[in-house]
């Protein structure tokens, strides 16, 4: 099981999982391919399949999550509501082969510069989705019921003294003649 998997919190669900993107993956069999007759090709793709596989990030609808390492774990997790902005670095390369590099800040110094993914601009709308779904008002039934009880306690008091005040009758003129 990955590791932000067996961290989610109770009712906390996945909204979407970073994924590299293909052209590193082909990366690693070239150079595996190409240089594995020599020591360094193995080297290389050994190297690249342990980060992709050890590396996971994801953006759940509480938190924005970046889990590194296999043996010395690393992670870095930024709650949703302190999400100051979120950027996009993406060269004309980058944007060819679909994929990119997000960058979110949050409030004080954090900073969580995610490794290049497939499909960024889905990522960074998932934390922009997160972001606003976590700023709505949640209330509880209770809480709902009582608003409302107080809602409907006012506009019964309102139409009350509406119909216990007299009305007044005010008078057309044209603008301008008559101060009001």
């Amino acid at each position: 099981m990955r590791y932000i998997d067996e961290s989610l919190a109770p009712g906390e669900t996945i909204l979407q999982r970073g994924q590299w993107p293909g052209i590193f993956w082909f990366g690693a069999w070239a150079a595996l391919i190409l240089l594995g007759i020599i020591l360094v090709g193995i080297f290389i793709f050994v190297r690249a399949a342990v980060i992709m596989k050890t590396t996971d990030f994801a953006v759940t609808d509480r938190r924005v999550i970046l889990k590194r390492g296999w043996l010395n774990r690393r992670t870095q997790e930024l709650a949703v509501e302190s999400v100051e902005s979120v950027s996009l670095d993406q060269s004309i390369m980058q944007r060819a082969f679909g994929y990119g590099r997000v960058v979110v800040t949050g409030t004080g110094d954090a900073v969580i510069v995610f490794p290049a993914m497939r499909d960024p601009v889905a990522f960074r709308r998932a934390i922009e989705a997160a972001r606003a779904q976590a700023s709505e008002v949640r209330l509880t039934t209770d809480d709902r019921e009582a608003i409302e009880r107080v809602a409907n306690d006012r506009k019964a008091d309102e139409e009350q003294t509406e119909e216990e005040m007299p009305r007044k009758r005010r008078r057309r003129s044209f603008i301008g003649l008559r101060a009001r």
